[in-house]
């Protein structure tokens, strides 16, 4: 990523997170989009605990190989959701984290909903 890019995904990151906090009752579901992988993290931002994190790294998303990256994504947003209910989270403030709401971000974001999460 060029320096440029990195600096304006970093404002918006900033702006988005002025706006978007967790707390116990519902915390922020934080996602990350690398050039290879997708993480995301439930987040309590109020004890600053991470309560629930999934990844395309996982187990359960590696085992099916030939996905392709926004496959992996909707893994993710399913997963993350499954982990969340176990903790008895249901929901949640989506922190897209500077990205645009595209593709592999908004294929968590429909994950996360279809395993049971509320936004």
């Amino acid at each position: 990523m060029t320096k440029q890019r990195e600096e304006s995904r970093e404002r918006r990151r900033r702006r988005v997170r002025v706006k978007v906090s967790g707390t116990a009752s519902r915390p922020r579901l934080n996602v990350f989009r690398s050039l290879k992988h997708i993480y995301a993290q439930v987040i309590d931002d109020e004890a600053g605990h991470t309560l629930a994190a999934a990844s395309s790294l996982d187990r359960a998303v590696r085992a099916q190989a030939g996905l392709k990256k926004v496959e992996e994504a909707m893994l993710v947003g399913r997963l993350i959701a499954q982990r969340a209910q176990e903790k008895q989270i249901k929901r949640v403030v989506f922190d897209r984290a500077g990205y645009r709401y595209h593709g592999r971000i908004k294929a968590v974001a429909e994950g996360a909903r279809e395993g049971g999460l509320e936004f």
